[in-house]
Protein backbone atom coordinates (compact mmCIF):
# COMPACT_ATOMS: atom_id res chain seq x y z
CA UNK A 1 0.00 0.00 0.00
CA UNK A 2 1.05 3.68 0.17
CA UNK A 3 0.11 6.28 2.03
CA UNK A 4 -3.04 7.23 0.99
CA UNK A 5 -4.09 3.78 0.62
CA UNK A 6 -3.25 3.31 4.25
CA UNK A 7 -4.97 6.31 5.06
CA UNK A 8 -8.70 5.32 3.66
CA UNK A 9 -7.73 1.91 5.08
CA UNK A 10 -7.28 3.57 8.89
CA UNK A 11 -10.73 5.82 8.57
CA UNK A 12 -13.01 2.88 7.58
CA UNK A 13 -11.13 0.65 10.51
CA UNK A 14 -11.97 4.03 13.05
CA UNK A 15 -15.68 3.31 11.66
CA UNK A 16 -15.82 6.46 9.29
CA UNK A 17 -18.68 5.96 6.66
CA UNK A 18 -18.80 9.10 5.46
CA UNK A 19 -16.16 11.97 4.71
CA UNK A 20 -16.77 15.75 3.67
CA UNK A 21 -14.56 17.38 0.83
CA UNK A 22 -13.20 18.67 -2.26
CA UNK A 23 -10.43 17.52 -3.86
CA UNK A 24 -6.97 19.42 -5.17
CA UNK A 25 -3.56 18.95 -6.45
CA UNK A 26 -1.77 17.88 -2.96
CA UNK A 27 -4.55 15.78 -2.18
CA UNK A 28 -4.90 13.77 -5.20
CA UNK A 29 -3.49 10.58 -4.19
CA UNK A 30 -6.04 9.94 -1.59
CA UNK A 31 -8.19 11.31 -3.91
CA UNK A 32 -7.10 8.37 -6.36
CA UNK A 33 -7.32 5.80 -2.79
CA UNK A 34 -11.15 7.34 -2.82
CA UNK A 35 -12.26 5.66 -5.59
CA UNK A 36 -12.10 2.28 -4.70
CA UNK A 37 -12.91 3.23 -1.24
CA UNK A 38 -16.35 1.92 0.83
CA UNK A 39 -16.50 5.06 2.46
CA UNK A 40 -19.14 7.76 1.12
CA UNK A 41 -17.36 10.47 -0.33
CA UNK A 42 -19.67 13.85 -0.49
CA UNK A 43 -18.46 16.93 -2.97
CA UNK A 44 -19.24 20.26 -1.01
CA UNK A 45 -18.67 23.08 -3.49
CA UNK A 46 -16.51 24.94 -0.68
CA UNK A 47 -13.80 23.89 1.87
CA UNK A 48 -15.57 25.42 4.47
CA UNK A 49 -18.80 23.83 3.89
CA UNK A 50 -17.07 20.30 3.98
CA UNK A 51 -15.93 21.30 7.52
CA UNK A 52 -19.29 22.30 8.92
CA UNK A 53 -21.03 19.09 7.36
CA UNK A 54 -18.61 17.11 9.08
CA UNK A 55 -19.61 19.33 12.57
CA UNK A 56 -23.39 18.88 11.93
CA UNK A 57 -22.61 15.15 11.20
CA UNK A 58 -20.77 14.62 14.50
CA UNK A 59 -23.38 16.65 16.38
CA UNK A 60 -26.08 14.42 15.22
CA UNK A 61 -24.31 10.67 15.80
CA UNK A 62 -21.95 11.24 18.47
CA UNK A 63 -19.06 9.98 16.26
CA UNK A 64 -16.18 11.80 14.64
CA UNK A 65 -16.48 13.71 11.68
CA UNK A 66 -14.06 14.26 8.60
CA UNK A 67 -13.45 16.45 6.17
CA UNK A 68 -10.40 16.67 3.40
CA UNK A 69 -9.35 19.29 1.33
CA UNK A 70 -6.28 20.09 -0.53
CA UNK A 71 -3.40 22.22 0.21
CA UNK A 72 -3.11 26.27 0.68
CA UNK A 73 -6.39 27.82 -0.09
CA UNK A 74 -8.24 24.24 0.40
CA UNK A 75 -6.60 24.24 3.77
CA UNK A 76 -7.14 27.93 4.83
CA UNK A 77 -11.19 27.65 3.69
CA UNK A 78 -11.06 24.74 6.66
CA UNK A 79 -10.26 27.64 9.40
CA UNK A 80 -13.28 28.75 9.98
CA UNK A 81 -15.12 25.84 10.83
CA UNK A 82 -12.16 24.33 12.79
CA UNK A 83 -12.87 27.36 15.15
CA UNK A 84 -16.38 26.32 15.43
CA UNK A 85 -15.98 22.77 16.29
CA UNK A 86 -13.29 24.52 18.84
CA UNK A 87 -15.41 26.43 20.47
CA UNK A 88 -18.08 24.22 20.38
CA UNK A 89 -15.69 20.90 21.45
CA UNK A 90 -17.38 18.80 18.05
CA UNK A 91 -14.97 15.83 17.57
CA UNK A 92 -13.61 16.34 14.34
CA UNK A 93 -10.42 14.96 12.18
CA UNK A 94 -9.50 17.14 9.52
CA UNK A 95 -7.14 15.54 6.46
CA UNK A 96 -5.15 18.21 4.82
CA UNK A 97 -3.19 17.55 1.55
CA UNK A 98 0.69 19.55 1.58
CA UNK A 99 3.28 20.18 -0.77
CA UNK A 100 6.07 17.28 -0.59
CA UNK A 101 8.50 17.24 2.28
CA UNK A 102 11.39 18.40 -0.38
CA UNK A 103 9.41 21.57 -0.38
CA UNK A 104 8.44 22.69 2.87
CA UNK A 105 9.43 26.25 3.53
CA UNK A 106 10.51 27.18 0.44
CA UNK A 107 7.01 29.07 -0.58
CA UNK A 108 6.04 26.27 -3.25
CA UNK A 109 3.15 26.73 -5.29
CA UNK A 110 0.01 26.15 -2.71
CA UNK A 111 2.34 25.63 0.35
CA UNK A 112 0.50 27.53 3.62
CA UNK A 113 1.66 26.38 7.38
CA UNK A 114 -1.76 25.24 7.91
CA UNK A 115 -0.32 23.34 10.75
CA UNK A 116 1.07 26.58 12.23
CA UNK A 117 -2.63 28.49 11.13
CA UNK A 118 -4.43 26.06 13.09
CA UNK A 119 -2.80 25.17 16.60
CA UNK A 120 -4.73 27.95 18.26
CA UNK A 121 -8.31 25.97 17.03
CA UNK A 122 -7.62 22.71 17.38
CA UNK A 123 -6.92 20.01 19.96
CA UNK A 124 -3.68 18.81 18.11
CA UNK A 125 -2.34 18.68 14.91
CA UNK A 126 -0.20 16.80 12.99
CA UNK A 127 2.61 17.00 10.00
CA UNK A 128 3.02 13.35 8.81
CA UNK A 129 6.80 13.10 7.59
CA UNK A 130 7.58 9.35 7.44
CA UNK A 131 4.72 6.81 5.94
CA UNK A 132 5.53 4.63 8.51
CA UNK A 133 3.99 6.92 10.85
CA UNK A 134 0.86 7.26 9.30
CA UNK A 135 -1.17 4.74 10.73
CA UNK A 136 -0.44 5.28 14.65
CA UNK A 137 -1.00 8.87 13.72
CA UNK A 138 -4.55 8.06 12.47
CA UNK A 139 -5.73 6.33 15.64
CA UNK A 140 -4.14 9.05 17.86
CA UNK A 141 -5.74 11.73 15.95
CA UNK A 142 -9.55 9.52 15.91
CA UNK A 143 -8.74 9.29 20.12
CA UNK A 144 -8.02 12.94 20.89
CA UNK A 145 -10.70 14.08 18.84
CA UNK A 146 -13.57 12.58 20.74
CA UNK A 147 -12.28 11.67 24.48
CA UNK A 148 -11.78 14.17 27.18
CA UNK A 149 -13.18 17.48 25.96
CA UNK A 150 -13.91 16.74 22.60
CA UNK A 151 -12.62 18.82 19.41
CA UNK A 152 -11.18 18.90 16.13
CA UNK A 153 -7.24 17.59 15.24
CA UNK A 154 -5.48 18.28 11.66
CA UNK A 155 -3.62 15.82 10.32
CA UNK A 156 -1.21 17.70 7.33
CA UNK A 157 -0.16 14.94 4.57
CA UNK A 158 2.58 15.91 2.29
CA UNK A 159 2.11 14.26 -1.24
CA UNK A 160 5.08 12.38 -1.38
CA UNK A 161 4.22 10.78 2.10
CA UNK A 162 0.56 10.23 0.33
CA UNK A 163 2.03 8.60 -2.43
CA UNK A 164 5.23 6.62 -0.39
CA UNK A 165 4.72 2.47 -0.56
CA UNK A 166 4.66 0.94 2.76
CA UNK A 167 5.29 -2.55 2.93
CA UNK A 168 3.67 -2.73 6.50
CA UNK A 169 1.34 -4.99 8.23
CA UNK A 170 -1.78 -2.71 10.17
CA UNK A 171 -1.48 -3.61 13.33
CA UNK A 172 -3.94 -4.25 15.95
CA UNK A 173 -6.19 -1.19 16.79
CA UNK A 174 -4.36 -0.02 20.56
CA UNK A 175 -6.86 0.93 23.70
CA UNK A 176 -9.87 3.26 22.59
CA UNK A 177 -10.21 6.44 24.37
CA UNK A 178 -8.89 8.02 27.30
CA UNK A 179 -12.05 7.80 29.93
CA UNK A 180 -12.35 10.77 32.16
CA UNK A 181 -11.74 9.77 36.02
CA UNK A 182 -14.45 9.66 38.61
CA UNK A 183 -13.80 12.21 40.86
CA UNK A 184 -13.39 11.40 44.75
CA UNK A 185 -12.15 14.78 46.35
CA UNK A 186 -14.89 16.78 47.82
CA UNK A 187 -17.82 14.52 47.06
CA UNK A 188 -18.51 15.16 51.10
CA UNK A 189 -18.06 19.02 50.34
CA UNK A 190 -20.56 18.77 47.71
CA UNK A 191 -23.30 16.63 48.97
CA UNK A 192 -22.85 18.95 52.04
CA UNK A 193 -23.64 21.72 49.71
CA UNK A 194 -26.46 20.61 47.71
CA UNK A 195 -28.32 18.85 51.54
CA UNK A 196 -28.35 22.83 53.23
CA UNK A 197 -29.25 24.28 50.00
CA UNK A 198 -32.91 25.93 50.29
CA UNK A 199 -33.14 27.24 46.33
CA UNK A 200 -30.70 25.86 44.08
CA UNK A 201 -30.70 25.77 40.74
CA UNK A 202 -29.67 23.52 37.77
CA UNK A 203 -27.37 25.55 35.33
CA UNK A 204 -26.46 23.05 32.34
CA UNK A 205 -24.58 23.15 29.17
CA UNK A 206 -22.92 21.02 26.49
CA UNK A 207 -20.48 19.19 28.40
CA UNK A 208 -23.25 17.04 29.60
CA UNK A 209 -24.04 15.78 25.95
CA UNK A 210 -19.77 15.85 25.07
CA UNK A 211 -19.70 13.85 28.48
CA UNK A 212 -22.48 11.28 27.14
CA UNK A 213 -23.57 12.11 30.80
CA UNK A 214 -27.69 12.89 29.58
CA UNK A 215 -29.28 9.91 31.24
CA UNK A 216 -27.58 10.20 34.90
CA UNK A 217 -28.05 14.32 34.41
CA UNK A 218 -32.04 13.05 34.13
CA UNK A 219 -31.78 10.64 36.66
CA UNK A 220 -30.10 13.53 38.86
CA UNK A 221 -33.35 15.83 38.13
CA UNK A 222 -35.57 13.37 39.30
CA UNK A 223 -33.93 12.87 41.80
CA UNK A 224 -33.38 16.17 43.37
CA UNK A 225 -35.92 17.90 42.02
CA UNK A 226 -34.00 20.99 41.33
CA UNK A 227 -35.15 23.51 39.14
CA UNK A 228 -33.18 23.29 35.53
CA UNK A 229 -32.23 26.23 32.96
CA UNK A 230 -29.99 25.52 30.58
CA UNK A 231 -26.92 27.34 28.13
CA UNK A 232 -27.84 27.38 24.55
CA UNK A 233 -26.27 24.44 23.55
CA UNK A 234 -27.85 22.63 26.60
CA UNK A 235 -30.77 22.53 25.28
CA UNK A 236 -32.23 19.16 24.87
CA UNK A 237 -29.99 17.46 27.80
CA UNK A 238 -33.89 17.47 29.81
CA UNK A 239 -36.90 17.66 27.80
CA UNK A 240 -37.78 21.14 26.95
CA UNK A 241 -41.21 20.40 27.85
CA UNK A 242 -39.98 19.46 31.59
CA UNK A 243 -42.12 20.52 34.39
CA UNK A 244 -38.71 21.86 35.94
CA UNK A 245 -37.23 23.37 33.17
CA UNK A 246 -37.07 27.25 33.44
CA UNK A 247 -35.39 27.92 29.90
CA UNK A 248 -32.50 29.31 28.58
CA UNK A 249 -31.33 31.92 30.61
CA UNK A 250 -28.40 34.91 29.76
CA UNK A 251 -29.09 37.62 27.04
CA UNK A 252 -31.92 35.96 25.39
CA UNK A 253 -32.69 33.72 27.54
CA UNK A 254 -36.40 33.55 29.73
CA UNK A 255 -36.92 35.94 32.71
CA UNK A 256 -37.95 32.91 34.60
CA UNK A 257 -34.89 31.33 33.86
CA UNK A 258 -32.66 34.74 34.88
CA UNK A 259 -34.98 35.84 37.78
CA UNK A 260 -34.49 32.34 39.24
CA UNK A 261 -30.80 32.84 38.68
CA UNK A 262 -30.83 35.88 40.90
CA UNK A 263 -32.32 35.12 43.36
CA UNK A 264 -30.82 30.93 44.12
CA UNK A 265 -28.89 30.19 46.71
CA UNK A 266 -26.87 27.28 45.30
CA UNK A 267 -25.78 27.12 41.40
CA UNK A 268 -24.94 23.86 40.34
CA UNK A 269 -23.52 24.25 36.79
CA UNK A 270 -22.49 21.02 35.24
CA UNK A 271 -20.73 20.91 32.06
CA UNK A 272 -20.78 25.32 31.64
CA UNK A 273 -18.03 27.49 31.24
CA UNK A 274 -19.46 30.65 32.72
CA UNK A 275 -19.65 32.25 28.85
CA UNK A 276 -20.93 35.90 29.08
CA UNK A 277 -23.33 35.83 26.77
CA UNK A 278 -25.24 33.22 29.80
CA UNK A 279 -24.15 34.75 32.77
CA UNK A 280 -24.35 39.04 32.03
CA UNK A 281 -22.16 40.87 33.59
CA UNK A 282 -20.77 38.45 35.87
CA UNK A 283 -19.96 40.07 39.03
CA UNK A 284 -23.58 39.84 39.42
CA UNK A 285 -25.10 36.49 38.24
CA UNK A 286 -26.16 34.09 41.14
CA UNK A 287 -24.96 36.60 43.60
CA UNK A 288 -25.91 35.10 46.52
CA UNK A 289 -25.41 32.21 45.80
CA UNK A 290 -23.02 29.35 46.79
CA UNK A 291 -21.54 27.36 43.40
CA UNK A 292 -20.83 23.82 42.78
CA UNK A 293 -19.12 22.93 39.20
CA UNK A 294 -18.92 19.95 37.72
CA UNK A 295 -16.53 19.14 34.92
CA UNK A 296 -14.13 16.91 32.76
CA UNK A 297 -12.12 19.93 32.00
CA UNK A 298 -10.16 21.48 34.79
CA UNK A 299 -8.95 24.64 32.78
CA UNK A 300 -13.06 25.85 33.42
CA UNK A 301 -13.18 25.65 36.79
CA UNK A 302 -12.39 28.40 38.37
CA UNK A 303 -11.62 30.51 35.39
CA UNK A 304 -14.67 33.34 35.62
CA UNK A 305 -16.14 32.60 38.41
CA UNK A 306 -14.41 30.62 41.37
CA UNK A 307 -16.68 27.71 43.16
CA UNK A 308 -16.86 26.95 46.78
CA UNK A 309 -16.84 23.65 45.54
CA UNK A 310 -15.84 21.85 42.21
CA UNK A 311 -15.80 18.31 41.01
CA UNK A 312 -13.49 17.60 37.89
CA UNK A 313 -13.64 14.86 36.50
CA UNK A 314 -16.57 12.04 34.48
CA UNK A 315 -20.05 13.57 34.71
CA UNK A 316 -21.70 10.72 35.14
CA UNK A 317 -19.77 9.48 38.10
CA UNK A 318 -20.34 13.08 39.91
CA UNK A 319 -24.08 13.33 39.20
CA UNK A 320 -24.42 9.72 40.47
CA UNK A 321 -22.47 10.20 43.54
CA UNK A 322 -24.90 13.17 44.24
CA UNK A 323 -28.02 12.03 43.87
CA UNK A 324 -30.15 12.64 46.68
CA UNK A 325 -34.09 13.42 47.51
CA UNK A 326 -34.04 17.27 48.63
CA UNK A 327 -36.36 19.39 50.83
CA UNK A 328 -36.85 21.99 48.31
CA UNK A 329 -40.97 22.33 47.56
CA UNK A 330 -41.48 25.75 48.49
CA UNK A 331 -38.37 26.55 46.07
CA UNK A 332 -40.19 24.77 43.07
CA UNK A 333 -43.39 26.13 43.58
CA UNK A 334 -41.71 29.72 43.73
CA UNK A 335 -40.18 28.70 40.40
CA UNK A 336 -42.70 27.08 38.51
CA UNK A 337 -44.78 30.49 39.16
CA UNK A 338 -41.59 32.21 37.93
CA UNK A 339 -42.71 30.31 34.66
CA UNK A 340 -46.31 30.48 34.52
CA UNK A 341 -46.02 34.70 35.33
CA UNK A 342 -43.41 35.14 32.23
CA UNK A 343 -45.04 33.23 29.21
CA UNK A 344 -44.35 33.89 26.20
CA UNK A 345 -46.66 35.45 24.30
CA UNK A 346 -47.41 34.57 20.85
CA UNK A 347 -50.31 37.12 19.82
CA UNK A 348 -49.51 39.56 16.82
CA UNK A 349 -51.66 42.02 15.74
CA UNK A 350 -51.27 41.46 11.95
CA UNK A 351 -51.54 39.08 8.69
CA UNK A 352 -48.10 38.45 8.61
CA UNK A 353 -46.03 35.42 9.66
CA UNK A 354 -44.79 36.10 13.13
CA UNK A 355 -41.04 34.28 13.69
CA UNK A 356 -41.91 32.92 17.46
CA UNK A 357 -45.23 31.38 16.43
CA UNK A 358 -44.25 29.78 13.49
CA UNK A 359 -41.38 28.15 15.01
CA UNK A 360 -43.43 27.34 17.84
CA UNK A 361 -45.63 25.40 15.35
CA UNK A 362 -43.32 24.33 13.05
CA UNK A 363 -41.64 22.27 16.14
CA UNK A 364 -44.91 21.38 17.28
CA UNK A 365 -45.92 19.82 13.98
CA UNK A 366 -42.33 18.37 13.48
CA UNK A 367 -41.94 14.08 14.37
CA UNK A 368 -40.28 13.99 17.41
CA UNK A 369 -36.72 13.57 16.23
CA UNK A 370 -36.28 16.12 14.23
CA UNK A 371 -33.28 17.48 13.84
CA UNK A 372 -32.96 21.65 13.36
CA UNK A 373 -29.79 22.94 12.51
CA UNK A 374 -29.63 26.94 12.41
CA UNK A 375 -28.14 29.62 10.94
CA UNK A 376 -26.57 32.67 13.58
CA UNK A 377 -29.36 35.81 14.18
CA UNK A 378 -32.36 36.11 15.52
CA UNK A 379 -33.88 33.26 13.88
CA UNK A 380 -31.50 31.57 15.75
CA UNK A 381 -32.60 32.36 18.92
CA UNK A 382 -35.74 32.19 18.11
CA UNK A 383 -35.38 28.32 17.61
CA UNK A 384 -34.13 28.19 20.84
CA UNK A 385 -36.78 29.84 22.87
CA UNK A 386 -39.33 28.44 20.87
CA UNK A 387 -38.82 25.08 19.25
CA UNK A 388 -39.06 21.51 21.55
CA UNK A 389 -35.88 19.67 21.99
CA UNK A 390 -36.33 15.87 23.29
CA UNK A 391 -32.82 15.32 22.87
CA UNK A 392 -29.49 17.79 22.41
CA UNK A 393 -28.26 16.13 19.29
CA UNK A 394 -31.76 17.29 17.60
CA UNK A 395 -30.33 21.07 17.98
CA UNK A 396 -27.45 21.91 16.03
CA UNK A 397 -26.00 25.45 16.12
CA UNK A 398 -23.24 27.68 16.20
CA UNK A 399 -22.68 28.81 19.57
CA UNK A 400 -19.45 29.83 20.75
CA UNK A 401 -17.98 31.36 17.70
CA UNK A 402 -21.64 32.43 15.93
CA UNK A 403 -20.64 31.35 12.13
CA UNK A 404 -23.07 32.29 9.90
CA UNK A 405 -22.99 30.07 6.82
CA UNK A 406 -23.10 27.28 9.54
CA UNK A 407 -27.10 25.70 9.09
CA UNK A 408 -27.28 24.17 5.34
CA UNK A 409 -23.73 22.29 5.55
CA UNK A 410 -24.67 21.52 8.91
CA UNK A 411 -28.02 20.08 8.26
CA UNK A 412 -26.27 18.06 4.88
CA UNK A 413 -23.87 16.46 7.57
CA UNK A 414 -26.60 15.49 9.58
CA UNK A 415 -28.97 14.35 7.27
CA UNK A 416 -26.11 11.83 5.41
CA UNK A 417 -25.37 10.71 9.23
CA UNK A 418 -29.02 10.19 10.84
CA UNK A 419 -30.36 9.00 7.26
CA UNK A 420 -33.93 8.08 8.53
CA UNK A 421 -34.64 11.56 10.93
CA UNK A 422 -36.14 14.50 9.84
CA UNK A 423 -33.80 17.46 9.26
CA UNK A 424 -34.80 21.00 9.07
CA UNK A 425 -32.23 23.66 8.25
CA UNK A 426 -33.99 26.88 9.84
CA UNK A 427 -31.97 29.81 8.56
CA UNK A 428 -31.85 33.61 7.34
CA UNK A 429 -31.72 35.75 4.40
CA UNK A 430 -28.33 37.08 5.68
CA UNK A 431 -27.02 33.63 6.77
CA UNK A 432 -28.14 31.61 4.23
CA UNK A 433 -26.22 33.68 1.20
CA UNK A 434 -23.15 32.72 3.46
CA UNK A 435 -22.35 29.13 2.03
CA UNK A 436 -25.77 29.52 -0.54
CA UNK A 437 -23.59 27.03 -3.05
CA UNK A 438 -24.38 24.16 -1.06
CA UNK A 439 -28.12 24.17 -2.59
CA UNK A 440 -26.02 22.28 -5.63
CA UNK A 441 -24.40 19.92 -3.36
CA UNK A 442 -28.04 19.65 -1.68
CA UNK A 443 -29.68 18.78 -5.12
CA UNK A 444 -26.90 16.51 -6.33
CA UNK A 445 -27.26 14.30 -3.40
CA UNK A 446 -30.93 14.26 -3.21
CA UNK A 447 -30.28 15.17 0.45
CA UNK A 448 -33.98 15.28 1.94
CA UNK A 449 -33.42 18.50 3.99
CA UNK A 450 -36.23 20.81 4.66
CA UNK A 451 -34.89 24.58 4.34
CA UNK A 452 -37.08 27.01 6.42
CA UNK A 453 -35.70 31.11 4.98
CA UNK A 454 -37.06 33.24 7.09
CA UNK A 455 -36.32 36.76 5.42
CA UNK A 456 -36.99 40.31 6.74
CA UNK A 457 -34.23 41.63 4.50
CA UNK A 458 -32.07 42.59 6.80
CA UNK A 459 -29.23 41.16 9.00
CA UNK A 460 -31.83 41.27 11.82
CA UNK A 461 -29.99 41.03 14.56
CA UNK A 462 -27.26 43.69 13.85
CA UNK A 463 -30.06 45.93 12.46
CA UNK A 464 -32.02 45.11 16.06
CA UNK A 465 -28.32 46.03 18.12
CA UNK A 466 -28.56 49.52 15.95
CA UNK A 467 -31.94 50.27 16.45
CA UNK A 468 -31.48 49.77 20.23
CA UNK A 469 -28.37 50.94 21.28
CA UNK A 470 -27.35 52.77 18.26
CA UNK A 471 -29.34 55.50 17.97
CA UNK A 472 -31.80 53.72 14.97
CA UNK A 473 -28.33 54.43 13.04
CA UNK A 474 -28.77 51.40 10.49
CA UNK A 475 -25.08 50.89 8.76
CA UNK A 476 -24.86 48.16 6.24
CA UNK A 477 -27.84 45.72 7.28
CA UNK A 478 -30.09 46.10 3.96
CA UNK A 479 -30.52 42.58 2.07
CA UNK A 480 -33.12 43.52 -0.06
CA UNK A 481 -31.43 43.17 -3.17
CA UNK A 482 -31.19 39.51 -2.19
CA UNK A 483 -32.22 36.65 -4.96
CA UNK A 484 -35.32 35.22 -5.25
CA UNK A 485 -34.36 32.10 -3.04
CA UNK A 486 -37.18 30.47 -4.46
CA UNK A 487 -36.30 30.68 -8.38
CA UNK A 488 -32.76 29.68 -6.78
CA UNK A 489 -33.75 26.56 -5.89
CA UNK A 490 -36.18 25.72 -8.69
CA UNK A 491 -33.69 25.96 -11.13
CA UNK A 492 -31.46 23.60 -8.77
CA UNK A 493 -34.45 21.02 -9.58
CA UNK A 494 -35.10 21.61 -5.33
CA UNK A 495 -38.92 22.44 -4.71
CA UNK A 496 -39.95 25.09 -3.50
CA UNK A 497 -42.82 27.31 -2.20
CA UNK A 498 -43.55 30.84 -0.11
CA UNK A 499 -45.26 31.83 3.21
CA UNK A 500 -46.44 35.47 3.37
CA UNK A 501 -49.96 35.05 5.58
CA UNK A 502 -50.24 33.56 9.32
CA UNK A 503 -53.79 32.33 7.92
CA UNK A 504 -51.81 29.50 5.86
CA UNK A 505 -48.88 28.69 8.52
CA UNK A 506 -50.70 25.00 9.42
CA UNK A 507 -51.59 24.18 6.48
CA UNK A 508 -48.07 24.93 4.39
CA UNK A 509 -45.86 23.41 7.44
CA UNK A 510 -47.86 19.75 6.71
CA UNK A 511 -46.76 20.16 3.64
CA UNK A 512 -42.97 21.44 4.47
CA UNK A 513 -42.91 18.06 6.71
CA UNK A 514 -45.01 15.47 5.32
CA UNK A 515 -43.14 15.78 1.82
CA UNK A 516 -40.74 12.74 1.11
CA UNK A 517 -37.71 14.86 -0.36
CA UNK A 518 -35.80 17.97 0.01
CA UNK A 519 -37.76 21.37 -0.03
CA UNK A 520 -37.32 25.25 0.23
CA UNK A 521 -39.69 27.20 2.06
CA UNK A 522 -39.33 31.24 1.68
CA UNK A 523 -41.19 33.18 4.96
CA UNK A 524 -41.35 36.41 4.69
CA UNK A 525 -41.31 37.89 8.04
CA UNK A 526 -41.84 41.81 9.53
CA UNK A 527 -38.34 43.70 8.96
CA UNK A 528 -38.62 45.40 13.01
CA UNK A 529 -39.35 42.19 14.48
CA UNK A 530 -36.92 41.75 17.46
CA UNK A 531 -35.96 39.27 19.40
CA UNK A 532 -37.11 39.57 22.91
CA UNK A 533 -35.73 39.28 26.10
CA UNK A 534 -32.65 40.96 25.68
CA UNK A 535 -29.93 41.80 28.23
CA UNK A 536 -28.23 45.45 27.42
CA UNK A 537 -24.60 44.81 27.41
CA UNK A 538 -22.96 45.78 30.53
CA UNK A 539 -25.92 45.01 32.62
CA UNK A 540 -27.30 42.03 34.76
CA UNK A 541 -29.23 39.21 33.34
CA UNK A 542 -32.61 40.28 35.52
CA UNK A 543 -32.56 43.82 33.66
CA UNK A 544 -33.94 42.20 30.60
CA UNK A 545 -35.72 44.68 27.68
CA UNK A 546 -38.88 43.05 27.19
CA UNK A 547 -40.39 44.72 23.72
CA UNK A 548 -43.20 44.67 22.46
CA UNK A 549 -44.41 43.28 18.92
CA UNK A 550 -43.61 45.55 15.73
Amino acid sequence: MNGSEILIQCLEREGTDVVFGYPGGAIMPVYDALYDAELKHVLVRHEQAAVLAADGYARATGKVGVCIATSGPGATNLVTGLANAFMDSVPLVAITGQVPTSLLGTDAFQEVDIFGITLPVVKHSFLVRRVEELAEVVHVAFRLARSGRPGPVLIDLPKDVANAPCDLELPELPPGDVTAPAPTDLLDEARTLLASAKRPILYAGGGIVLGRAVESFRRFVEKTRIPVTTTLKGLGVLPTDHELFLGMLGMHGTKAANLAIRDCDLLVGVGVRFDDRATGKLAEFAPNAKVLHLDVDPAEVGKLRRPDVALVGSLEASLEALESSLDIASWRVTCACLKEEHQWDYDMPADGIYGPRFLKKLSEAADPGTIFACDVGQHQMWVAQHCRFERPEQHLTSAGLGTMGYGLPAAIGAQFGCPDRTVVNVTGDGSIMMNFQELVTLARYRVPVKIVVLDNQSLGLVRQWQELFFEGRYSEVDLSDNPDFVCVAESLGIPASRLEQASDEDEVIEKLLRGSGMHLLHVRIDREANVWPLVPPNTSNPEMLVGVHK
